[in-house]
């Protein structure tokens, strides 16, 4: 199935995505899907984010082609840190570059979203509380980054955690391609096959720190070949097998 999130007349629901028709259901998505009865052509909607997490957990240097460019080694344990909540924004929405900093990346990344309370599970375990994937925008003041130190206000603007447009729960993470395309000119083209963990490896490691709850994103890597976006740039985010995530740079 593939999910979305979309507002009509002020208001805002899920959906599953049937064709190019929206069949809004009851509550959340994440446990057995009741459909309301009403649904609507997608041309008619506004998408919101799939999904509302209590915190995107995202990964740094999961790539080893990514850490050589950025001059760091790789660690024997993945390096995981938040996003804010605030920084989430749908495809089609604008990424507003700060006044704050000079120089603003992109980073193509796949996204995994929770199904249900997660805590100390092992790999193997964690399949199970997987929902679904989707493609994700790790964008970060690449200079504010270096000048802090650490990660928090370099990920964290508003908009800089573009996911979407939908979330597919049939997905299969396995060896697809994930390419950030500027402008039309691809910059990042690399595989979920050269992630030194996996995400089940990820979503177990993370559960031995923090619960993460239904909806909660796991961004998972990005590959080599990051880059500077200038307002005006279009980036899209693309996962093989998966519906383009495209944004706006303003």
């Amino acid at each position: 199935m593939k999910i979305l999130r979309a507002q009509k007349d002020g208001r805002a629901f899920y959906a599953v995505l049937e064709n190019d028709t929206a069949k809004q259901i009851k509550g959340l998505p994440f446990g057995k899907i009741e459909y309301s009865g009403e649904q609507y052509p997608l041309s008619e909607l506004r998408l919101l984010a799939p999904c509302e997490p209590s915190k995107v957990v995202a990964v740094g240097l999961n790539y080893v082609a990514h850490a050589g460019e950025m001059k760091e080694k790789m660690n024997e344990t993945p390096i995981i840190f938040l996003k804010a909540t605030s920084s989430v924004l749908a495809s089609g929405g604008d990424i507003i570059y700060p006044a704050a900093s000079e120089r603003v990346d992109y980073e193509a990344e796949l996204g995994a979203v929770i199904s249900k309370p997660c805590k100390n599970v092992t790999p193997e375990q964690a399949k199970q509380y997987v929902f679904g994937y989707t493609a994700l925008n790790d964008v970060t003041a690449r200079d504010l980054q270096k000048v802090d130190g650490q990660w928090a206000r370099a990920k964290s603007f508003d908009t800089f955690c573009p996911f979407g447009p939908y979330i597919d729960t049939d997905f299969n993470p396995d060896g697809k391609r994930v390419r950030s395309i500027l402008n039309g000119q691809t910059k990042q083209d690399g595989s979920t096959d050269d992630m030194r963990f996996d995400t089940f490896e990820l979503i177990s490691f993370i559960s031995q720190c923090m619960t993460l709850l239904p909806g909660d994103v796991i961004a998972t890597g990005t590959p080599a070949g990051i880059g500077p976006m200038l307002k005006g740039d279009t980036i899209e985010i693309r996962i093989e097998g998966l519906q383009p995530l495209i944004n706006k740079v303003v």
